[in-house]
């Protein structure tokens, strides 16, 4: 995140205060993101999945079709590019979820509504 030059952290987990979650839990993350790269954390929890939506995925029974579906209605319903703040990206940002790749990763998907709803959003995978 550094060498990227990653100025804010927006958490877009729906469990991010776990003790499995280790040094990403949302207690540390905000002291460990400045010391390290000198980035900001923030907590948006508008873009994480519903319980149910995930529940759904993980244990089998929608598989990533459904998922995309449900939670690209969720972001609709929650009229998230009315509710959060375009500068937000201004800087260099980054999203935080629990997956490694972008395939099969809602932080993915918010980046692409976000970019139909606002256009210029760039992702970079790190």
């Amino acid at each position: 995140m550094k060498d990227a030059g990653i100025e804010r952290l927006i958490d877009v987990r729906l469990n991010n205060a776990s003790q499995l979650a280790g040094f990403a839990r949302r207690a540390d993350l905000p002291f460990f993101l400045e010391e390290l790269c000198g980035a900001e954390y923030l907590h948006e929890p508008r873009l994480a999945p519903t319980r149910e939506i995930l529940d759904a995925y993980r244990k089998g029974k929608e598989g990533w079709p459904g998922y995309e579906r449900d939670f690209l209605e969720l972001l609709r319903e929650r009229r998230v590019e009315d509710a959060l703040d375009r500068d937000l990206f201004e800087v260099p940002t980054v999203l935080l979820c629990s997956e490694a790749g972008p395939e099969h990763c809602h932080r993915r998907l918010v980046l692409e509504y976000l970019d139909r709803a606002w256009g210029g959003i760039r992702a970079v995978h790190l």
